[in-house]
């Protein structure tokens, strides 16, 4: 700017130092405005920045909620959403069949023993049993869980519901639910006042002719148990065939049902291998996340909620390392508190099971589908026509019954499988045999999930307190001596051979409590540590419209805002839950079905 000075000739001393100053404060003024404007400028480069890396809804987790989710907000051409999930994709070139050990139903146990597609959790030691670490396999792919479960499609009882209605959660009595698990499912039987008829997931019924099966279904009746026709309809007490999430001869997890369908809308979008390590927040306003890709740290942002549906260890987790929990927890690891929130990662619930196992004395069970010619022959059909021994998880039979008189509805679930599973399949079958998988439906034992460090790839403490209480003992106690009394009767006869476990010198209560704390092991449904409830329930972390509490635009939709464990798997009700908060979320009026009938014992003054 010196070429303004040239040709001005000063005359006075004062005018001089006037002028000096006046160009002084000219030259500041424009500097300052240009700095202004540079400021501007970037701030409004950073915000549609962030508006590109922006959308409406982004969902933390692509598993048996995560998809569920993703589809029904992508059905407004609208809503813009994003769906991040730390594993990979469930299939490989687009091809279900070079995946086949996830959409080969027979196939369930190389995952469920796999690091892979499994975050491969383990809990602390359990001190009611014998201090055994135990395993808990969780999903870590598209699908999630639903991609590595046994595919046993079961809705828990209608009492489960309205108890969760008088446990705070208003709204998600079995009126309001039982309208969600119909718009899910296809059910290949055809819809009636139970069951879907033109939802995504498919659902079929078992209808194997093996004799083993036949042989359960028929000593359960000796031993004075009703068949039901339908263990998630009118009755669910008794003994039936199991419906399945296979179709068509595959698993049909949520990510074939509702992700994979969806996955062309020009308004969704889907992220694999991305691992979300923080919820960013403004204050108390969610705003986004931070992830981790490809060794890349990155930053995305919702401009209306962001959705955890990480499950019962992932969604606590993450909430926990974004500052929302105990505040005093989170101090001691020098994580900024966001919100106190004492619920999170309390109330963990699962469902812990026992094997009991007999030898068969004819080969049939599948011990010999586990030889190698054999498996290649089942596996070669497979693959050629999705038909076959691949075709099935071969869990096709089971039942509930009340474990006492006086048990208003059933608290014991059985699975029965023609072969014998040692450690998580981890271990092949060494003989002929068939078990039944056997356990209480609604334990007292209650634990607690904490974080290990703020370093989002350290698996938290898991610490579900098994087998804490004295009603819990005598419930598996019953569950052995009632499985007994059944594999006793008449229909087993020409299948029968040796107790192989808990095996025949294990008779009294002692030894049958020594046999449990040795041999029960999770049956891979936790839930409830994210409690939906009152917000003036302090144990609570999300209200009955899923809204996490104390902080704005942030959801938890699946298995961990139930506040208390169903009676049955998980995964249907996990799909129901997500169905439900879709429309919640859309602003929809919750669906509703009055009336509809539900089974009671003619009498509670008998346990059948």
């Amino acid at each position: 700017m010196s070429y303004l000075m040239k040709g001005f000739k000063c005359h006075s001393p004062v005018m001089c130092k006037v002028a000096g100053s006046l160009f002084k404060a000219h030259t500041l003024k424009n500097m300052l405005g240009i700095n202004e404007q540079l400021k501007i400028s970037r701030a409004s480069s950073q915000l549609s920045s962030e508006k590109a890396n922006s959308y409406n809804y982004i969902i933390v987790g692509a598993g048996s909620a995560g998809c569920v989710l993703a589809n029904r907000l992508t059905e407004d051409p609208q809503s813009t959403v994003l769906l991040l999930e730390a594993g990979p994709k469930d299939t490989l070139l687009g091809s279900k069949r070079l995946m086949w050990k996830i959409h080969m139903p027979a196939a369930l146990t190389y995952n469920l023993c796999d690091e892979k597609y499994n975050w491969y959790y383990h809990t602390t030691a359990q001190r009611h049993m014998d201090n055994r670490v135990m395993y808990w396999p969780r999903g870590r792919v598209w699908g999630g869980s639903s991609s590595l479960n046994a595919m046993v499609y079961i809705r828990g009882h209608a009492e489960d519901y309205n108890r969760w209605s008088r446990e705070g959660a208003l709204g998600w009595d079995y009126e309001h639910c039982l309208p969600y698990f119909k718009k899910a499912q296809t059910h290949e039987l055809g819809p009636d006042l139970y069951r879907g008829g033109s939802g995504p997931l498919h659902v079929s019924r078992g209808r194997t002719k093996h004799p083993l099966h036949r042989a359960f279904l028929e000593a359960a009746q000796q031993a004075g148990y009703p068949f039901t026709d339908d263990m998630n309809g009118y009755q669910q007490e008794g003994f039936g065939w199991m419906d399945m999430t296979i179709h068509r001869g595959q698993r049909w997890s949520t990510a074939s049902a509702y992700l994979h369908p969806a996955i062309s809308r020009p308004n969704f979008s889907v992220a694999e291998k991305t691992l979300v390590t923080k919820i960013l927040f403004q204050g108390t306003k969610c705003i986004g996340v931070e992830y981790v890709k490809n060794g890349q740290k990155k930053k995305v942002f919702a401009n209306k909620e962001v959705i955890l549906s990480g499950g019962a260890i992932n969604s606590p987790q993450l909430l926990m390392l974004s500052g929302i929990g105990n505040a005093d927890d989170l101090k001691k690891l020098g994580i900024p508190v966001v919100c106190h929130l004492p619920g999170v990662g309390q109330n963990l619930q699962d469902h812990l099971e026992v094997y009991v196992q007999q030898k068969c004395t004819k080969p049939i069970t599948l011990y010999s589908a586990q030889k190698p010619l054999n498996m290649v022959r089942i596996g070669l059909e497979w693959l050629w026509k999705f038909t076959g021994e691949g075709a099935t998880a071969h869990l096709e039979s089971g039942g509930f019954i009340r474990s006492e008189p006086g048990v208003p509805h059933p608290d014991i679930q059985f699975h029965f499988l023609p072969s014998q599973v040692i450690d998580h399949g981890r271990v092949a079958s060494t003989m002929e045999a068939y078990q039944v998988h056997v356990g209480p439906m609604r334990s007292t034992s209650v634990g607690w999930l904490k974080l290990k460090s703020s370093d989002p790839n350290d698996h938290p403490i898991i610490e579900p307190n098994y087998l804490s209480t004295e009603r819990d003992i005598w419930e598996f106690r019953q569950c052995v001596k009632l499985t007994r009394e059944i594999f006793a009767q008449k229909a087993f006869e020409k299948f029968r051979g040796p107790e192989i476990q808990p095996g025949n010198h294990v008779q009294s209560d002692k030894e049958i409590d020594a046999f449990i704390r040795q041999k029960a092991d999770s049956a891979y449904h936790p839930s409830c540590t994210c409690k939906m409830g009152q917000p003036s329930d302090n144990t609570a972390v999300v209200d009955p419209q899923t809204k996490v509490i104390g902080v704005e635009n942030l959801r938890v939709i699946d298995a961990s805002i139930m506040p208390s464990v169903v009676t049955g798997n998980l995964n249907a009700p996990t799909i129901m839950i997500a169905e439900k908060a879709a429309d919640i979320i859309k602003g929809l009026p919750s669906l509703q079905e009055k009336n509809v009938p539900v089974y009671k014992p003619k009498t509670l003054e008998t346990q059948r």
